[in-house]
């Protein structure tokens, strides 16, 4: 767990849940309380013209504020922390959504949180990252940062994916199935846990290597090495997508190679202080209920 602490509290950046007929109303109120603390408050560009009002383009926004805040579900966080990774400011999930995951500070908590803020008593969480590229047959180079996970699988429903796997530049399997899923330790508990996979500790260092559905015994099981390992992944024979953090999606061609490996850097994620990780397992995923 990082000791780290913000050298300053006076400015947040926010960004706002897509698509969302209550965001303006919710918003609005908890940028009075964030001023009330004395924190003032800059919206991105993309979401104050969501809601009809001005806000300031989003790299002003990272340069200036001292964290940023998602207020809206999982995938709202996931977004911004991915393209807000140049800037490395800590991020905080205010949950408008469903889940809530990693956006953990409840809308009735959010005074309470922002008590503890200003009074030095919060964490920041390091978490991994995925850094990858796809380098296309004809050389085109495409990078992207990842979050969550990587899945490669079929454009096309209930179509299958062959997927030949390297670790450090060693062959280590080929993978045929719907599909299969790089997860970081945070991303653990998304589809890589649906699909079968473990649920990792999120401040590890590790990839997650999960198929989906495999169409053998023999690879079906899931696979967790050190994050300082470098992964190629290459698909053969079928089409296929890479989805990164299940909002990018690239296409693959045989011939096409994707290349993963860990950020040199990690997310910061902004919690409250009193935040334990398997309580929250307790209460998102129902374990210990009674059957």
């Amino acid at each position: 767990m990082s000791k780290q602490k913000l050298e300053q509290i006076k400015t947040a950046g926010f960004v706002l849940k897509p698509n969302d007929s209550d965001i303006y109303e919710l918003y609005e109120r908890i940028k009075i309380q964030f001023e009330a603390k004395g924190i003032c408050v800059l919206l991105a560009e993309r979401s104050a013209k969501m809601i009809g009002i001005e806000g300031v383009p989003f790299d002003e926004m990272c340069e200036k504020a001292d964290f940023l805040v998602s207020l809206g579900g999982d995938g709202t966080l996931l977004s911004l922390v991915r393209r807000s990774y140049g800037y490395h400011k800590p991020v905080v999930g205010i949950n408008a959504g469903n889940l809530g995951f990693l956006a953990d500070v409840k809308i009735e908590d959010v005074d309470n949180f922002l008590t503890q803020l200003v009074s030095g008593e919060y964490r920041i969480d390091d978490r991994m990252m995925i850094a990858g590229y796809l380098l296309k047959k004809n050389g085109e180079k495409k990078e992207f940062f990842a979050f969550n996970d990587v899945v490669i699988s079929s454009p096309k429903a209930s179509k299958m994916v062959q997927v030949n796997a390297s670790i450090d530049a060693e062959r280590f399997n080929s993978y045929r199935g719907d599909g299969l899923i790089i997860s970081t330790p945070t991303g653990s508990t998304a589809y890589n846990l649906a699909a079968g996979g473990p649920v990792v500790y999120p401040l590890t260092k590790a990839f997650i290597i999960t198929p989906v559905l495999a169409h053998s015994l023999s690879n079906q099981r899931p696979l967790v090495v050190p994050a300082d390992f470098s992964i190629e992944l290459d698909a053969q024979k079928y089409e296929a997508i890479a989805t990164i953090d299940g909002q990018e999606v690239y296409e693959m061609e045989e011939g096409d190679v994707l290349y993963i490996e860990g950020a040199k850097r990690g997310a910061m994620l902004l919690h409250r202080k009193e935040r334990n990780y398997f309580s929250v397992l307790r209460e998102k995923l129902h374990w210990g209920d009674k059957l």
